[in-house]
């Protein structure tokens, strides 16, 4: 499907269980906009209704249609996704239930990231934890959590269809950006994991297309990260090298607005590396100790 050609508040039948409504948000950090899934027929479960937006809280309520909604589930509460849950809930009547509440402040290096500051004010009905699920008339999600992209992040599992909603830890246009202090990239590459070794059938992002061959796309995402750190290990062969430095020769081709977020990963690389024993922090410099 040519996500160019979906316009924005339209509702988008993507299989019989599932619907999608695409958020007025397109930026270089959210692709075309935040996606919201709608689960279910008779009553439904809305997945990531997305940012705090008149005209998207409208589209949802159309694409609802009166009809009773179960649940407002929420993957993470970066700005483009957990907002849009308080308006959408007192319009619906339904409870807020997802991930755990997180504030954080990132500093500047995630300044005009409109998608990464963090929900300061959702406050969940109910929190779930690992395997525990919520359903409706003919559907049934499962929680699963995946920590990386952010230390709260929930994907959640379709039993009935072998579909999965993964949020922001797998997308459908480009790799996730896993920022320290809270995004983790050892925790990321174990969620990577533990996904691989599942058997669902498609995965629908937030962001970007359908992935439509789960287990090959999860493969290729960590043989990227994989390929990244020795990228960074080979930088260090020649001496020892602070972050821009090395976001300046790893990212050479990469529009300059997502350097920041270059700069966050190559970061958590280091760290990941660090905790293996094969890099040490100087000061603001890094060096290779393995």
């Amino acid at each position: 499907m040519n996500m160019a050609m979906i316009p924005t508040g339209q509702l988008v039948q993507m299989e019989p269980l599932v619907a999608r409504v695409l958020a007025p948000n397109p930026s270089p950090f959210t692709f075309t906009g935040t996606q919201t899934h709608l689960v279910g027929t008779r009553d439904l479960a809305v997945i990531d209704p997305g940012p705090d937006d008149a005209r998207h809280i409208d589209a949802l309520l159309a694409a609802i249609g009166g009809r009773p909604v179960s649940a407002i589930l929420i993957t993470h509460t970066h700005h483009d996704h957990s907002p849009g849950s308080r308006p959408l809930a007192a319009a619906t009547g339904a409870p807020i239930i997802g991930c755990a509440p997180l504030v954080l402040d990132l500093g500047d290096d995630m300044a005009g990231r409109a998608d990464a500051a963090f929900d300061k004010d959702y406050a969940p009905d109910r929190v779930l934890a690992d395997g525990e699920q919520v359903a409706g008339e003919g559907w049934t999600l499962t929680a699963i959590a995946t920590p990386g992209h952010t230390s709260n992040h929930l994907v959640f599992a379709l039993e009935d269809s072998g579909a999965l909603f993964s949020g922001d830890h797998v997308m459908g246009w480009s790799t996730t950006v896993v920022m320290p202090p809270d995004g983790d990239m050892t925790d990321y590459m174990a969620s990577l994991a533990m996904l691989q070794a599942r058997d669902d059938r498609i995965y629908y992002p937030a962001h970007g297309e359908p992935v439509e061959n789960p287990t090959q796309h999860v493969r290729h995402l960590a043989n990227h990260r994989r390929q990244r750190e020795g990228q960074i290990l080979r930088h260090l062969e020649s001496g020892p090298a602070d972050i821009p430095a090395m976001v300046a020769a790893l990212y050479a081709g990469v529009d300059v607005r997502l350097h920041r977020a270059a700069g966050g990963s190559v970061r958590a690389h280091l760290i990941d590396l660090a905790r293996r024993g094969l890099v040490a922090a100087e000061g603001e410099m890094w060096r290779r100790t393995g």
